[in-house]
């Protein structure tokens, strides 16, 4: 017993003495810095400040560079509102006739081009309706031969005139018949070259199909939409402009927009239209900016706010300046790359102030006149990330 009992309490013991030895090290630690499980890792190695490129990777990133400058940065007028499609890019597919749909080739959210078969409608009366336009157009060229058979007779004197006129009504009028059953076929959606019941429905635009209300077996009539399509290259942004700040606004002023659902990526445009007609209940009017769909990310109805560019009376002071592209988002701080005298790239923290139409507020970290990168700093950034875990390794 007295055995196992020493057996129990021994290792209780070494590691009482491992603690004990361990107190002087505790209390070597500088004043004021508290020891944690960290404080026996070296130090992290201090991120690099510049990036050395040849000319030809200069060249091939794109990199250009703009000297920082003072300048007024704009005053504007910030109106809140949602994307809209562009009225004139959307279109609604629709049957021209009643009928069953046979074959349905699309989905929501699918790309389709102009021309492309969407579905297909089984229509009983569209295969009686192209019977009739080719029984019409044989009538009719028929009658148009007998009356020119009879015209030539008549020239030689073995026919009479007035048959002549007759066959020659008859032709017109057979010529009219086929033309109207022409128009009927095409009116049901087809050019009616074969005697068939089924109608294509084809898309009318290139764009994304944003509903769809359609399925095979599904009967249709002329008033029902099966799909919508819109063209969203370019939508609106529909501001809401309050009558007091009507006065500022011009069309045509520069403009920005931010969206709720992309808050860090603006989206430029100019105010296209400023509505005729205010709302009665909100006291409020339209203002109509188009912009274009960066890397598809606009949606119909995603909320935000547009940054106008406005007149007033009361400029702003001259603030040092550089290109939104210029900044970006490093080792969780705002930075840029200045070029140096011997064409290395320097990496600058700054402090931001304001934020209008593409122009950033550069408070404290550049100085005026310094060569600052406004296109191709993200290859910088890749180029110190990789030279931090090369180091790191």
């Amino acid at each position: 017993m007295r055995r196992a009992a020493i057996l129990l309490i021994l290792p209780w013991a070494l590691a009482l003495a491992a603690c004990s030895k361990s107190k002087p090290a505790l209390e070597k630690a500088p004043e004021g810095k508290a020891a944690d499980e960290h404080s026996d890792e070296p130090e992290h190695a201090e991120l690099p400040r510049r990036v050395k490129l040849t000319p030809r990777a200069i060249a091939d990133a794109k990199i250009e560079t703009a000297p920082a400058s003072r300048k007024v940065l704009a005053n504007v007028l910030e109106l809140p509102g949602e994307v809209s499609a562009d009225p004139d890019r959307v279109a609604k597919i629709a049957s021209p006739v009643a009928g069953r749909l046979e074959q349905v080739n699309f989905r929501e959210g699918s790309t389709v081009k102009r021309g492309d078969v969407l579905a297909a409608v089984r229509v009983p009366d569209f295969a009686r309706a192209k019977a009739d336009l080719a029984a019409s157009v044989a009538r009719a060229q028929a009658a148009r031969v007998n009356a020119d058979r009879l015209t030539e007779l008549a020239s030689r004197g073995l026919a009479a005139d007035q048959e002549v006129r007759s066959a020659k009504a008859e032709a017109d009028a057979l010529d009219a018949q086929a033309k109207a059953a022409n128009e009927l076929v095409r009116a049901m959606g087809s050019p009616g070259d074969a005697v068939s019941s089924r109608l294509a429905l084809r898309a009318p635009i290139t764009g994304i199909v944003t509903r769809r209300d359609a399925f095979v077996g599904q009967p249709v009539n002329t008033d029902q939409t099966i799909a919508t399509i819109a063209d969203l290259s370019e939508a609106w942004f529909l501001g809401r402009v309050f009558e007091k700040d009507l006065g500022r606004l011009r069309t045509g002023a520069p403009t920005e927009v931010r969206l709720n659902a992309f808050p860090e990526q603006p989206f430029p445009g100019k105010l296209d239209y400023i509505g005729r007609e205010i709302d009665p209940v909100a006291r409020t009017l339209t203002a109509r900016v188009r912009i274009a769909n960066e890397e598809d990310r606009l949606r119909i109805g995603l909320f935000g706010v547009a940054k106008i560019e406005i007149t007033t009376s009361a400029p702003r002071k001259p603030a040092l300046v550089v290109p939104r592209s210029a900044v970006i988002d490093a080792f969780e701080k705002k930075i840029v790359f200045v070029r140096e005298a011997d064409g290395d790239f320097e990496l600058h923290e700054v402090v931001l102030g304001d934020t209008v139409l593409g122009d950033v507020e550069i408070v404290s970290g550049l100085r005026e006149g310094e060569p600052v990168v406004v296109k191709g700093a993200f290859t910088l950034k890749s180029a110190i990330l990789r030279r931090t875990l090369d180091e790191a390794e």
